[in-house]
Formats: structure tokens, C-alpha cells, sequence
């Protein structure tokens, strides 16, 4: 398992790149597969396109045409690698899976690009994961000293090692050994010469859904990605149950013996699509329920709510709703950006925030604003827009919070600072509140978003959710840890160290 991944640097000797969502949580992994479909490669590039906010590094899709695997995979958005017809025709088949990257584990470069694929003993099998493994380095260890090569730095090529030794046979059974060896919270989509197989964790940390196109089968992350290609969402893929799509349509294996659901509660609050359904709930819904629980815990008197765009949004229009306030579209987003080279000096970089977002000043002057955002993690990214507000003319500025305070590192596959560098693990609210520069400051309660969620509130003994990041109860055995913040970065030489 890895320490929280540090942040690329964002400059160079002659130009800067300026990271306009640094202050975020950083998504995920994409996954999405497909079985018997005559344009399984389409549908797959057509599906992680759908899926493309959780991640941005690169993509990939192996395909299989029933005597070889084809495989695509390449640095960049899914657009730029799969808009070419050419490169679709070269994924041919009727079976296929994708995998769009940001990574949490493994340095960003081609060898560490999935779907990752290995000629194993019963055939070729590609595999995509979205998650971390937290036994994952000394898994690795293992295996290097028992003679395995690795060809990456990810920790998903820690799955393909314990395979290529299981002594099982078939490749499901090949996959339940290695992955019954494993710690950590994942969902995987994986491809075989006879079929696609899909898995999540027995605790179901990470998301995973089943859906069907006339004859074909479909595995992927979220519901959107169903949604763009006229799918049907069938069910969410349970905790620690394994799908195999071939002939005579999915079959369930359950390798794992039944655990507390711990499905990850950022999911709800920012990372899945709004218009994505999750573990049988409407990420929307939950997140206008998750403003109005914040508006009823926290609301003071103002003249507008304007959320922060875009992941703001739906919580802004629920706290509006149940505080009686007049919502408004304060800030617009510019949704052309992404990284920019410009040249980095001090007062280009003060200027990053604007390249993103701008003030509808005819909305904010002589108002007292209530600005709703889903999270605040190092501050920076806060403390420019309360600024943009105030000097639109805001008599008051008020930042409300749609999650608790991020107090802890994910070591489950989000990409977050090290503790010492989240706010909320430095300071109160009250001091947070005045180094943002905000007249108030408040985030929605653990037991009110819970409440949001359609429970009671939080039970301590038998928690929900994985909720780490606001708690630090972390549900599963942080094995690589080492007992403090900070850990070695994983690389080839390390791990054969």
C-alpha cells in the first residue's frame, strides 16, 4: 500500500503547468467491460468516455476476437486515444474491457497504463482495478523474492503475480487465490479468451455495476457509463461477489464470506457522476439530501446560495431549497481549461483559480453570499474564490461544507495530501474559517450525513460506510503502513530491494 500520492509538480524551468483542481480529492478508476457485443471496442471507448471524470491520466482496452487479444493504450483523455475510427477497427472482437487511470499508486507512465496484461498458464488474461491494496507492497516482496518479474509499479500487477503462482487451474479459481491473499478495497473487470469476469471486495468499498444491451453484458463503475451506449442498469455487483460473463449469461461466485458493507461515502458526496445511480441510490438525490441536512444544521441569514461549480451544485440547490434562499449561478466555471503552459511566475499562479472559475458579479454585489462546496482539503482553492466573492462586492461571504472536515488520508484508492498537509487536520473550524477569510465556516455533521444518506446517524459499532477521511476508522488492515505518515514511494528498484 502507498503512502497518499504526491502531487506532481507543476512547473519546470521554462513553463508551469497550473493545476486548476489541485485542492481536490483526485478521482478514482474507470472500469467498464463487455461481453458478447459486435462492437464491444466502440461500446467500451463509448463507456469510459461516460466515465472520464474518474480519471484523466490515460486509457486503455484490450479486446479479444476469439483467437487473439488486441490491445490499446495510451497517456491522455479517452477522446484523443479512441477518437480515431482506425483504432477502433484494431480492437476487434465481441468482448472487451477498459480502463480510464488516475493513479494512486504507480507513476504516471506507459508501463503503469491498464488494462494490464499477462500470457498466463490458462491463457491470456487482461485485468483494470479500481482501488488500492494495502498489503500490496509486501504481497510484492513475496513474490520478487519467489522469482516473479513485475513490468509496472502498480499494485494491480501484484494480482497478476499471485495468479501466474496459484497452483488452481482455471482462471476464475487462478483469480479467487490471488485475491483471497489480498488486503485492500477494489473493484476489477478482467478478460479472458472465455469470458469477462467482474469483482469487488468483501466489504464493497469501491463501486460496481452490472447492466445489459440486448444480448451483451455489461461491467463498469457507474450507471452513466450504461446510460451512453442505451444499456440497461440490471443490479449493482454485490460485496465480495464475483461475476463471470460468458455463454448462458452472468454466473455468481460469492469467495468471500459475508462482511459489513463499507461502501465509500465520497462517492455520494463527489466523486460518482451526479447522474449516476450507486448502490441503489441517485447520486443526485443524495447529494440535494446532503444540502438540505447542512442547511437545517448550519443555515444563517443570507440573500443568495451559490454553490461552487460544478461539484457543488446539487447540494447548493438542496440547501437553497430547505433554507428558503434565492439560488443562484455566482461563479461559472470555464470548462475548456484543464492544464495550462503559461509562464510560472508568482503572479500567473495568484491568477490559476480565475483560469477555472469567474465571478457573476451582477449576482454577488452588495449581497450576503452562502457559497456550498462538496469538500476543503489544503484551503488554497477556497481561500481564492471567497476572495473573487469579496471583491465582487459580497457584504458577507459564508462557505458551507457538504461533507465533514477531511481530517484523514484515503489509503483505499482516492488520491489525498498526507495528513499533515489536509487543513482540517491542522486547525479548527474557527481558525479555518479565518484563514480562508470566510465570516463563517461550517461542514455538515457525520451523523447529518449519514442522516442524508437515510440512516438515523453514524453507528460507531457497526459504521455504514467507509468514512475514513472524516473519522480515521479505517475498515481494513493498513498492512504496508508503518505506523506513521509517511512511507516509502513504491518503484521497481524498492521493491526488488
Amino acid at each position: 500500500m502507498m503512502k497518499p500520492k504526491q502531487r506532481r509538480k507543476t512547473a519546470s524551468a521554462d513553463v508551469g503547468f497550473i493545476d486548476v483542481d489541485d485542492d481536490k480529492p483526485r478521482e478514482e478508476c474507470g472500469l467498464f467491460a463487455i461481453w458478447n457485443s459486435s462492437d464491444a471496442a466502440a461500446h467500451t471507448a463509448l463507456g469510459l468516455h461516460a466515465l472520464q471524470h474518474r480519471g484523466q491520466e490515460s486509457a486503455g482496452i484490450v479486446s479479444y476476437d476469439g483467437g487473439r487479444f488486441h490491445n490499446e493504450r495510451d497517456l491522455g483523455l479517452v477522446g484523443d486515444i479512441f477518437g480515431d475510427p482506425e483504432v477502433i477497427k484494431r480492437l476487434k472482437g465481441s468482448a472487451a474491457v477498459g480502463h480510464v487511470r488516475y493513479s494512486t499508486t504507480g507513476e504516471t507512465i506507459k508501463r503503469n497504463i491498464q488494462p494490464l496484461f499477462a500470457e498466463l498458464c490458462s491463457g491470456g488474461f487482461a485485468v483494470g482495478h479500481n482501488g488500492n491494496l494495502t498489503n500490496g507492497r509486501a504481497l510484492r516482496r513475496q513474490l520478487v523474492r519467489q522469482g516473479c518479474l513485475f513490468q509496472s509499479t502498480t499494485d494491480t500487477e501484484v494480482i497478476i503475480g499471485l495468479m501466474a503462482g496459484s497452483k488452481q487451474v482455471d482462471v476464475v479459481d487462478k483469480l479467487i487465490d490471488a485475491v483471497r491473499q489480498v488486503e485492500g478495497a477494489y473493484s476489477l473487470v478482467a478478460l479472458t479468451d472465455k469470458g469477462v469476469i467482474g469483482l469487488r471486495d468483501p466489504l464493497g468499498v469501491r463501486p460496481l455495476v452490472l447492466g445489459r444491451l440486448a444480448d451483451a453484458w455489461i461491467l463498469t463503475s457507474e450507471s452513466c457509463a450504461l446510460d451512453i451506449i442505451g444499456a440497461d442498469f440490471v443490479r449493482d455487483v454485490e460485496p465480495g461477489e464475483l461475476v463471470v460473463l460468458g455463454p448462458g449469461g452472468p454466473r455468481s461466485i460469492r469467495p468471500f464470506p459475508p462482511a459489513q458493507r463499507r461502501f465509500c461515502i465520497f462517492e455520494h458526496i463527489y466523486f460518482a457522476r451526479p447522474d449516476s445511480m450507486v448502490e441503489g441510490m441517485s447520486v443526485y438525490d443524495a447529494r440535494t439530501r446532503i444540502g438540505r441536512e447542512l442547511a437545517r444544521e448550519s443555515h444563517v441569514p443570507a440573500d443568495v446560495v451559490i454553490p461552487v461549480p460544478d461539484s457543488g451544485v446539487p447540494a447548493a440547490i438542496g440547501y437553497a431549497a430547505e433554507a428558503a434562499t434565492p439560488f443562484e449561478l455566482g461563479i461559472i466555471r470555464n470548462h475548456y481549461v484543464g492544464r495550462t503552459f503559461i509562464e510560472p511566475t508568482d503572479h500567473i499562479r495568484h491568477l490559476g483559480v480565475k483560469l477555472k472559475h469567474n465571478v457573476n458579479r451582477a449576482r454577488i454585489a452588495g449581497r450576503r453570499v452562502v457559497l456550498v462546496d462538496d469538500s476543503i482539503v489544503r484551503g488554497t482553492t477556497s481561500t481564492k474564490i471567497v476572495e473573487m466573492v469579496r471583491n465582487a462586492g459580497a457584504t458577507q461571504v459564508h462557505m458551507r461544507i457538504s461533507s465533514p472536515p477531511t481530517t484523514d488520508s484515503c489509503f483505499y484508492g482516492i488520491d489525498t495530501p498526507e495528513r499533515d498537509k489536509l487543513l482540517a487536520a491542522r486547525h479548527s473550524v474557527e481558525e479555518m474559517a479565518r484563514l480562508i477569510g470566510v465570516d463563517s465556516l461550517a461542514f455538515i455533521s457525520i451523523d447529518g450525513l449519514y442522516r442524508a444518506m437515510g440512516m438515523p446517524g453514524r453507528d460507531p459499532r457497526r459504521p455504514q460506510f467507509c468514512d475514513a477521511c472524516f473519522t480515521g476508522d479505517y475498515p481494513i488492515p493498513l498492512v504496508d503502513h508503518d505506523g506513521g505518515e509517511k512511507q516509502p514511494q513504491l518503484s521497481l528498484l524498492a521493491e526488488s530491494a
